[in-house]
């Protein structure tokens, strides 16, 4: 009776452990979340879970996962963009632009210019926030305005279509490789190229230690100035990469695309367990909320809740996280407390 006892005692210490471990790790609850909204969606649609479907929401969560990266080193290091969407939508248009009178430029051309341009509109924020000294939400917010405005400027208020774009460059998100399509590739290359720069190279590190502690990453040497430029200048990057791919994946450029995007952006990383603080989270995370907020996108029509409760819910469920990172962050820097009273 006794060795039973202890066996029961061992293995219920073993499930305490292993549940520690899984609610410790964001990624781990949010797929457990993830798992469990989908049991009676599934119930209810069982062709949610088809290859098609699951095809069509990986598509969907490509762009967003690459502006949320963007979004999240920016996020790391204790700061918000909110210029997100002007800079899709600037360099969405440029690339469209440039498609529509040239047809022989290279489909990869374009996507450098788009490219190109974001990290120039990245660098001009990064500046203002390194070296002029201006907080990170109000010069992101004055020049959210500005390169809408020029958005407005270059297109002098007028639309590119579909019929005005070559085949090739809206066709090229949709070719696929190895069963796989572009646009997911491409997604998957800047997610593997991003998570090595961030876990594995210094600079990636001295994100971390300014978003943690900037004033104790000083002291040993982290110059802040150029981490808070640099991170302004990823992000602007990958937004402008995100814009061109928009362009391309939805045969359009219009002058209000990506209005809003900021908010979906900071969601993912939000659900992710990104620290809105700074200083702590991953870039699996992000992908994760990505996909989480994808999947919710694709769910809630088959529940038939129509667009303005699927806004509802997303915020909802942002401000939950946001709650829940809040109380984790607390619980943690009470232990640490209470560790150095200890000792």
């Amino acid at each position: 009776m006794g060795e039973i006892q202890l066996k029961n005692t061992r293995d219920g210490n073993i499930l305490q452990r292993v549940s520690k471990v899984l609610l410790a790790r964001r990624e781990a609850s949010l797929v457990i979340l993830l798992a469990v909204i989908l049991v009676p969606i599934v119930f209810r649609s069982p062709q949610f879970l088809s290859f098609t479907n699951i095809d069509r929401i990986i598509n969907d969560i490509s762009i967003l996962s690459i502006v949320a990266i963007g979004e999240f080193f920016v996020i790391l290091s204790n700061g918000i963009d909110l210029s997100v969407g002007s800079i899709i939508a600037f360099s969405g248009m440029a690339s469209g632009m440039l498609n529509e009178a040239y047809p022989q430029v290279p489909v990869f051309f374009l996507l450098l210019l788009g490219t190109g341009l974001g990290a120039v509109m990245g660098a001009v924020n990064g500046a203002l926030v390194a070296y002029g000294k201006i907080p990170p939400i109000i010069t992101t917010l004055g020049t959210m305005s500005i390169y809408r405005g020029l958005t407005f400027v270059l297109s002098k208020g007028t639309w590119v279509t579909a019929h005005e774009m070559t085949p090739n460059f809206i066709g090229f998100p949709r070719q696929s490789f190895l069963g796989i399509s572009a646009l997911i590739w491409m997604a998957l290359i800047v997610i593997v190229v991003t998570y090595y720069f961030s876990r594995f190279t210094r600079s990636g590190r001295e994100i971390y230690a300014i978003g943690g502690n900037a004033t104790a990453a000083k002291f040993v040497g982290v110059n802040e100035k150029r981490i808070r430029f640099m991170v302004f200048v990823i992000s602007g990057t990958l937004f402008g990469f995100a814009g061109s791919l928009w362009t391309a994946r939805y045969a359009s450029a219009v002058n209000e695309m990506a209005t809003g995007f900021e908010m979906q952006a900071v969601a993912a990383c939000v659900l992710g367990g990104v620290n809105f603080a700074g200083g702590a989270g991953a870039i699996p995370g992000v992908v994760l909320g990505a996909l989480f907020l994808g999947v919710l996108n694709n769910a809630l029509p088959v529940v038939y809740l129509s667009s303005f409760y699927q806004t509802l819910v997303q915020g909802m469920i942002v401000l939950l996280a946001l709650v829940i990172n809040t109380v984790v962050d607390q619980r943690k820097t009470r232990k640490l407390l209470e560790q150095r009273r200890a000792r």
